[in-house]
C-alpha cells in the first residue's frame, strides 16, 4: 500500500498529536486532576441537589388583594359580598339575610382566582391587557366609566407603558384598573420564576464564571512551567518545532479534557432542570437553547483564561499568584454584568463577553422573559392598593441574574460578536505567552 508524502502538514499533525496526546496522558495520571474535576463536580451537584429539593417545595399562596377577609366579622369573605352587592364593611349586611339565605363561600375560593392575563411585548409605547378572571370588576354593580380607574377608556384592563430614559434601559409603568390580575398563582408563579433564575445563575456563576476560571486556574497555569521546572520540556523541543506551537498544542490538550468535562456537566444540568423543572410537559426542552449557550460559553472562557494562565506561568514560576488578581477581577465583572450590561468596563474582561452569550440565548428561548419579571415585581395589587400587594417570590433573584446583552445588540448578532472577541482574545494571549516563551531559558 502506498504511503502519503512526507509533507509540512503531516509533520505538524505528528508534533500535535504526540504533544497533545503526552498533555492528556499527563493529565490523567495526575491525582490533582481527578481532584479539581472531583471538587467541580461535587459543588455543581450539591447546587442541583438544592434546585431540586426547592422544586418539590410548595411556596404558599396568599390573598393578594384581601378578597378572603372578613372585615366585618359577619362570616362571609369579602370578595363574596362584593360579587353579590351586600356591604362588607357592614356586619348586619351579607347574603345570609338573603330570601333565600346564601351559604358563605370558602374563603379558598378567593385566592388565586384572577391570575396573569397579559399580552404585551417589551416594547415602547402603552399597550393595554388583562382579563377579570374572577369578574369582581366586569360584574361590578358600578358603570363602565367607574370601571375605568386608569382612565383609558377601557373598562377592566391594565395600561403597561414602556419607556427609555436617558441611560438607554427600558421601563415599565402599571396602571390597572380595580380587580384586574389581582389575585395571581404565586406558587405557579414562583416555580417557574426560581426554575428561569436557577438556569441563569447557575449558567452564568456555576459553569461560565466558576468552571470558566477554576479549572484552568488549576489545569492550565504549569501547562508549560512544570516542564520547564522538571526538565522535560527538553524532550518536546529536542525536534525542530517552535515554541508557540508547543504552546498552542499543550493548551489544546488541557481542552482535551475540560471540554469533555464541561460538556458532561452542562448536560446533567439540562437533564436535571428539564426534569424537576415548573411546568405541565413531561421534559423542559425549550430550556436545552440556553444550556447548549451556557456550555458554549464556558467551553469559550476555558479557552480564554487557559491561554491566559497558560501566559501567566510562563511568566513566572508562581503563575498562579498573578492568576488570582484576574480571577478577582472577573468576579467583580461577572456581577456588573447582571447590573450594567452596558457598562465599559466590561468590554476589557473576558467573563462579560462570555455572559452575553448566555444574556442572548435567554432572550431568544425565553422572549417574555421582561414582561414575566414585570409581572412579578408588580405583584398583582390589581389598582386596589392593598397593604397585601407585595413583588412574587422569584421575580427578584430572576430580575437579578436576567440581563440584555450590551452594546444594543439584538440576540444573534450579540452571539456572534462575543464569541469573535473571545477568539480574538485567545489568540492574544497566545502570541503574548508564546513570546514569553520564546525569551526564556530552558534550565
Amino acid at each position: 500500500m502506498a504511503t502519503k508524502p512526507d509533507s509540512i502538514y503531516r509533520s505538524l499533525d505528528r508534533k500535535a498529536s504526540a504533544i497533545i496526546e503526552f498533555t492528556l496522558r499527563q493529565y490523567r495520571t495526575k491525582k490533582s486532576t481527578w481532584v479539581v474535576l472531583g471538587v467541580g463536580f461535587t459543588a455543581l451537584s450539591l447546587i442541583f441537589l438544592i434546585y431540586i429539593d426547592v422544586m418539590a417545595s410548595e411556596f404558599e399562596s396568599i390573598d393578594n388583594d384581601g378578597d378572603s377577609t372578613d372585615f366585618d366579622n359577619d362570616g362571609y369573605p369579602r370578595g363574596q359580598e362584593l360579587r353579590l352587592g351586600t356591604d362588607p364593611w357592614d356586619g348586619d349586611s351579607h347574603p345570609g339575610l338573603f330570601d333565600p339565605p346564601i351559604e358563605p363561600d370558602p374563603k379558598s375560593m378567593y385566592i388565586n382566582e384572577d391570575g396573569f392575563d397579559w399580552d404585551v411585548t417589551a416594547r415602547v409605547g402603552l399597550q393595554s391587557t388583562g382579563f377579570d378572571d374572577d369578574g369582581d370588576c366586569q360584574d361590578a354593580n358600578k358603570t363602565d366609566s367607574q370601571k375605568d380607574t386608569n382612565d383609558n377608556g377601557v373598562a377592566c384592563d391594565i395600561v403597561i407603558e414602556y419607556y427609555r430614559l436617558s441611560d438607554g434601559q427600558l421601563y415599565a409603568t402599571i396602571d390597572a384598573d380595580d380587580g384586574v390580575d389581582e389575585d395571581p398563582d404565586e406558587d405557579a408563579y414562583s416555580r417557574e420564576a426560581i426554575h428561569l433564575a436557577f438556569v441563569l445563575s447557575i449558567g452564568k456563576l456555576g459553569f461560565v464564571l466558576l468552571l470558566g476560571i477554576f479549572l484552568p486556574l488549576f489545569l492550565a497555569t504549569g501547562l508549560i512551567r512544570d516542564e520547564m521546572n522538571s526538565g522535560t520540556m527538553h524532550f518536546m523541543l529536542a525536534k525542530p518545532i517552535a515554541r508557540t506551537e508547543v504552546f498552542l498544542y499543550r493548551t489544546l490538550g488541557y481542552l482535551g479534557i475540560v471540554w469533555p468535562y464541561v460538556i458532561a456537566l452542562g448536560i446533567l444540568g439540562a437533564i436535571v432542570s428539564g426534569f424537576a423543572g415548573s411546568g405541565d410537559s413531561f421534559f423542559r426542552f425549550a430550556d436545552l437553547g440556553v444550556w447548549l449557550a451556557i456550555i458554549f460559553a464556558t467551553m469559550m472562557a476555558t479557552l480564554v483564561y487557559g491561554m491566559l494562565f497558560n501566559a501567566l506561568g510562563v511568566l513566572w514560576k508562581y503563575g498562579i499568584i498573578l492568576a488570582i488578581p484576574f480571577a478577582a477581577w472577573e468576579l467583580g465583572m461577572a456581577l456588573l454584568s447582571m447590573g450594567a450590561p452596558d457598562s465599559t468596563l466590561l468590554r476589557f474582561s473576558i467573563i462579560g463577553w462570555a455572559l452575553m452569550i448566555v444574556d442572548a440565548a435567554a432572550m431568544m428561548v425565553w422572549p417574555s422573559l421582561d414582561v414575566f419579571i414585570l409581572m412579578g415585581n408588580w405583584g398583582g395589587d390589581g389598582g386596589a392598593n392593598w397593604d397585601f400587594e407585595k413583588s412574587l417570590e422569584g421575580a427578584g433573584p430572576l430580575g437579578f441574574f436576567s440581563s440584555k446583552p450590551g452594546l444594543g445588540l439584538s440576540a444573534f448578532p450579540a452571539v456572534i460578536v462575543s464569541s469573535l472577541v473571545l477568539l480574538l482574545q485567545a489568540a492574544i494571549f497566545w502570541f503574548v505567552g508564546g513570546a514569553l516563551f520564546k525569551g526564556k531559558e530552558i534550565q
